[in-house]
């Protein structure tokens, strides 16, 4: 079997040196993500009615210390993602991630986190899926170990504190992710991004009022 992700993907990451893991980036990793974003923007599109548009990362602010991880963006905006809720497919050295994510620089996202505080919608979600509150950590607790005060304090984070993010989706470690081809992969990208979509939908919903504190 061929797999979608390989050893080689993954050893991109203990690449020593700015240039030389950009390089590696470049040249091993980044082909996946610009035919994972052609696949899935139209993905998006259909399912949305929005134009969705792929944003592979480059990292050309770094300078200093080389990437941790690495990702292909969706959302509808053409110029960038960051500030509105936007899917990424990604990998950490240890782990493959498909998720949703609302981050700090999102300017409502306190509204966001209003509308899924009076949502079940999280609840819905399969027991696999996993939630964190820091895009720049690869951790994550799923769920089900976070249980309903855990996603709720989480969520009043997201909306009363600056730096308070929403991750969700699921992660596939590397031993996982091996076991998955081409075909097999992109199914399991279709089922969570499915999943996500109703999460995503309850995020741009008007402003509900808010919980009582």
């Amino acid at each position: 079997m061929n797999s979608y992700w390989s050893n080689k993907d993954f050893e991109v990451f203990n690449t020593p040196g700015l240039e030389a893991r950009m390089a590696a980036l470049a040249e091993v990793i980044r082909p996946k993500f610009e035919e994972l974003g052609s696949e899935f923007s139209s993905f998006f599109s259909g399912k949305t009615g929005d134009e969705f548009f792929p944003h592979v990362a480059k990292h050309m602010r770094r300078t200093v210390n080389p990437p941790n991880d690495s990702w292909v963006a969706f959302a509808p905006y053409k110029r960038g993602y960051k500030a509105v809720p936007h899917f990424q497919i990604g990998m950490w050295e240890s782990h493959v991630f498909v998720i949703l994510a609302v981050i700090y620089e999102a300017p409502n996202k306190a509204s966001m986190a209003e509308n899924l505080l009076h949502s079940d919608v999280l609840e819905k979600l399969p027991n696999d899926f996993v939630v964190s509150g820091d895009h720049m950590k690869p951790q994550s607790d799923t769920l089900n170990e976070l249980g309903e005060e855990g996603i709720e304090k989480l969520l009043v984070r997201l909306r009363d504190v600056k730096k308070g993010e929403l991750v969700i989706g699921r992660h596939l470690t590397k031993e996982q992710a091996a076991h998955f081809n081409k075909k097999e992969f992109f199914q399991f990208v279709e089922e969570t991004f499915n999943s996500l979509l109703s999460v995503y939908t309850t995020l741009l919903q008007p402003t509900k009022e808010p919980v009582s504190r």
